[in-house]
C-alpha cells in the first residue's frame, strides 16, 4: 500500500478471486464458471454491426434487457435492476441498506465478498456461525433485526434452505431487507422469487455469470418491490449510470431467447455432479450434498491444502482456504465429463502416491 492511501484502509482485506495463471494449461475447476460456451444465438448477436456502435454509450435503464427479464420471471420492469456482475449489485446493496443502525449479518461460511463490501464501507456486521455440517439454521436469523445476506444455495458449501424457510426469515424481519444471493439456484435449487409480490423487504439476487455462461460479460440483476429497486437505482446513479454495456446488454437477451440450451447444459452438470460424488465416495471421499455447479469435497488421507497443491502440479485447478473450518475441504466446478475424469485421474494418481 502506498503512502498515499487513506488510513481508514490499513486493516482491509481485500477479496480474493479464484487464480487465473498463465503458465501452463489448466483443468479449470476453480472458479465455478460454465465449462460451455454461450448460445449461438449470443455470438450472432454479439456481432459486427452491435460492435460498430461502441462508439455510442448503451442505454443507462437498460430498458430492453429489463423488459426482456420482466417476461421471463413474471414480473414488471420496475422491479427489475441490472449490475456490472451480482457482485456490483451486493455492493450496492450494502450501501442501500447498511448503516451504524441497521448492521449487516450473514453466515460466516459463505461468499467471501460479504465481509470485505461491510469492512470497506465501515459497516458493523455479524458472522453467525453454521451448524454441524455446515447447515444454515434458519431460526438464527428469524426476528434478527438487521440487514440479512443470505447466498442460497450456499458457497462454498452448496447446501440450500427451503423456500419455507426464507419466507420464515423474511417475514421476521419486516423493518429491514433480506437479500437472498441465488447465484447457483439454476443447478437444483427452488427460487424464492414468487415472495417478492409478498414481501417488500426481499430483494433477490441472480446472475448471468454461471448457468447462462456469461461470466465474462459482467451482469448481474435483482428482483425486488419497485420501492427497493429505486434505491438501488438512486445508488447506481450516484456512481456509474452506464454501467452494463451495450454487447453484454445485446448477448444476455439472446441469452434469454435461447433458454433450452442451458436448460440441457444444467441437465449436464447436474449429472456430472452426481458422476464425480460417486466417484469420490468410492474413493473415501466425504462430498456435502450439492444442489450448485460444484462440490464441496474432502478426503481424510489428504489434508485440502496438500490435495489443492498436488492437482494444481498436475494441471487441475480447485479452490481452498486456509480458514480453519474448511481448511480439510475442497471446492471443485463442475465441468464436462471429461474434464472431470480427468480430474478423477488425478485425485487416483495422488491418493496411490501417499497410499
Amino acid at each position: 500500500m502506498s503512502r498515499f492511501m487513506s488510513s481508514r484502509f490499513d486493516g482491509l482485506e481485500a477479496y480474493v478471486p479464484g487464480e487465473q495463471p498463465q503458465d501452463m494449461q489448466y483443468v479449470k475447476l476453480n472458479t465455478n464458471e460454465s465449462p460451455f460456451p454461450p448460445s449461438p444465438a449470443v455470438l450472432e448477436a454479439v456481432n459486427r454491426e452491435e460492435t460498430g456502435r461502441l462508439n455510442l454509450y448503451p442505454d443507462p435503464e437498460g430498458k430492453a434487457l429489463r423488459g426482456r427479464l420482466a417476461e421471463t420471471y413474471g414480473v414488471r420492469p420496475e422491479n427489475v435492476f441490472l449490475a456490472n456482475g451480482s457482485d456490483e449489485l451486493l455492493f450496492f446493496a450494502f450501501m442501500a441498506f447498511c448503516d451504524q443502525s441497521r448492521p449487516a449479518a450473514f453466515p460466516n461460511i459463505s461468499y467471501g465478498f460479504y465481509p470485505v463490501y461491510a469492512r470497506l464501507l465501515g459497516l458493523p456486521y455479524t458472522e453467525i456461525p453454521l451448524r454441524e455440517g455446515f447447515v444454515l439454521n434458519p431460526k438464527d436469523y428469524c426476528g434478527l433485526g438487521k440487514t440479512i445476506f443470505i447466498a442460497n444455495p450456499n458457497a462454498p458449501t452448496g447446501r440450500a434452505i427451503s423456500v419455507d424457510s426464507i419466507e420464515e426469515i423474511v417475514r421476521t424481519n419486516p423493518d429491514h431487507v433480506v437479500l437472498i444471493d441465488e447465484a447457483y439456484i439454476d443447478f437444483g435449487g427452488q427460487s424464492c422469487l414468487p415472495l417478492i409480490k409478498k414481501y417488500d423487504n426481499l430483494l433477490v439476487c441472480q446472475t448471468f455469470s454461471k448457468f447462462r455462461s456469461l461470466a465474462g460479460g459482467r451482469l448481474g440483476f435483482a428482483l425486488a418491490s419497485p420501492g427497493l429497486i429505486a434505491d438501488l437505482e438512486k445508488i447506481k446513479y450516484s456512481t456509474n449510470s452506464y454501467n452494463i454495456n451495450r454487447l453484454t446488454m445485446a448477448a444476455a437477451i439472446a441469452t434469454l431467447d435461447s433458454s433450452e440450451y442451458y436448460v440441457e447444459n444444467s441437465r449436464k452438470i447436474q449429472a456430472n455432479r452426481a458422476y464425480t460424488t460417486e466417484k469420490l465416495a468410492e474413493l473415501g471421499f466425504e462430498t456435502l450434498p450439492s444442489v450448485t455447479n460444484f462440490i464441496f469435497t474432502r478426503c481424510p488421507a489428504v489434508d485440502g491444502g496438500t490435495l489443492y497443491r498436488e492437482l494444481k502440479a498436475r494441471g487441475v485447478l480447485v479452490r481452498h482456504w486456509d480458514k480453519a473450518e474448511i481448511s480439510d475441504w475442497c471446492r471443485v466446478t463442475i465441468g464436462t465429463r471429461e474434464q472431470m475424469d480427468i480430474f478423477l485421474d488425478r485425485v487416483r494418481e495422488i491418493l496411490k502416491e501417499v497410499g
